[in-house]
Parts: C-alpha cells; structure tokens; sequence
C-alpha cells in the first residue's frame, strides 16, 4: 500500500508543480503562450513527445518481460529441482535420503536468505545456495548405475540439476540486469521535463484548460517514470515476485 501511496504523491506534486508553472507563464503575459507560436511548438513538440513515448515505452515493455521470464524462472528452477529428486529416488536410499535433505535445505536457503536480498537490490547474495547446489551434484555422481535404468535416472537427475543451476545464474543476473543506467534516466528525465514545459508554448486555450493539460501530462509522464522505477527489480518494488515457486516445490518433496 506504501508504494501506491508514494506514487500518488509523485504525480500530485508533479501535477500541481507543472499546473504552478503554467499559471506563471499565462499569469504574468510572458512572450510563451501565444497563439502565434503554436505551429513552431507543436512540430517541435510533436519531435521531442514522440521521441521521448518511444524510449519510455521500450524501456517499460523491457521490464515488464523481465519481470515475466523472472516470475518463470523461478518456477522453472523449483520445477527442475523437483524433478532432480524424483529422478535420484531411484538410485538408493542413501542417495535418495541425501539427495531430498539438500533440496529441503536449497529451497529454505532461498526463501529464507536470498529472497530478501535479492527484494533489497541484491548487492550481496550469499553463496550457501551454490555451496548446496555443488553437494547435490556430488550426492549424484557418486550413485552407483549398475544397469542402463540406473544409468538414465542418474543421467536424468544430473540433466535437472544443470536446470537448477542455469535458472539460478539467471534469477541472480535478474536482479542486477533490469536496472536502468545512469545515462537512461538522464534521457528520461530531461525528456520529460521538456515534454511537459513545452506546452506552456502553445497560446489560445483559456488559462483553466492550460493548466489542466500541463497538469495532466505531467502526472502521466511522472507516472510512467514511477512505474518504471519500480519496475527495475523484479523482486523487489512494485512488482515484488515471491518465492511461492520453491514453497510448492518444498511441499511436494515432503
């Protein structure tokens, strides 16, 4: 609820800062404003709008499918791991005992440490998780496959857990990997500035109208700005993807 009332707030005090530079522009008969001068602001207008729609939307349709191929990635993780178990039941109770005890532990490591520090920027993430990966390996290489059905169950747990480990490089490389650099969000900014003082140019609307158009726009563009921002961790922010995928994976193991 936080997040929604924080971006609430972004776009009234954008609108009313905007709506407060427009009443300026019209209020004191500035040189803007002017009917003449709407031909000349409109292409230039119409240029830097059009421009700036371009880049926002990119950016945006890029984080939501990250957001996406996290939310199955996680999934598809928890799924493999699943099915490593199932596949190293059939190489013996040892195996099959440790095995499942190293999974139950991989998935509380997840949910319990890396979660949160993925949802808080995932500057650190600890290793325990690939520690745990590399012992589940050797749990299976050191399964005895006497006859070919050994063989392929051992093969077949190998295979997931290569899963396993591949969806979670990605999920780590999630978290660093959607954020917008530096000289992005200069462009979106100052895009955006630009976009919403450049109405102020245009003349013949009555002062009502203006300051609702400049208002208007300028909430728009702060809230795609929001949305974005939010948008950059797939774990953390607006979108906040939870560990569900390794909770059902626990339960069915257990």
């Amino acid at each position: 609820m936080g997040i929604y009332l924080t971006g609430i707030a972004w776009v009234v005090g954008a609108a009313a800062l905007a709506g407060f530079v427009g009443y300026l522009v019209r209020k004191f008969g500035w040189d803007e404003g002017r009917p003449d001068n709407n031909d000349a602001a409109g292409q230039v207008f119409t240029i830097v709008g059009g421009l700036h729609a371009v880049l926002v939307a990119f950016i945006l349709i890029s984080l939501f499918d990250s957001a996406s191929a996290a939310r199955e990635g996680s999934y598809h993780e928890a799924d493999s791991l699943v099915a490593a178990v199932w596949a190293a039941d059939s190489l013996g109770d040892e195996v099959k005992g440790e095995v499942r005890k190293l999974s139950a532990d991989y998935i509380s490591t997840v949910e319990k440490k890396e979660w949160p520090q993925m949802a808080g920027g995932g500057e650190f993430v600890s290793d325990t998780g690939w520690s745990q990966l590399d012992r589940l390996r050797k749990a299976v290489d050191k399964a005895s496959s006497d006859d070919d059905w050994l063989r392929e169950r051992k093969t077949e747990a190998s295979a997931q857990l290569w899963q396993v480990y591949e969806a979670r490089q990605d999920r780590l490389n999630a978290v660093e990997g959607g954020r917008v650099g530096g000289v992005v969000w200069f462009a979106l900014i100052l895009g955006s500035l630009i976009s919403v003082l450049l109405p102020n140019l245009f003349g013949g609307t009555r002062l009502a109208a203006h300051l609702v158009i400049v208002s208007t726009l300028a909430g728009t563009v702060t809230l795609l700005l929001f949305a974005i921002y939010q948008l950059q961790n797939p774990f953390g922010g607006g979108v906040r993807i939870p560990p569900d995928a390794f909770t059902a994976a626990l339960a069915r193991l257990a």
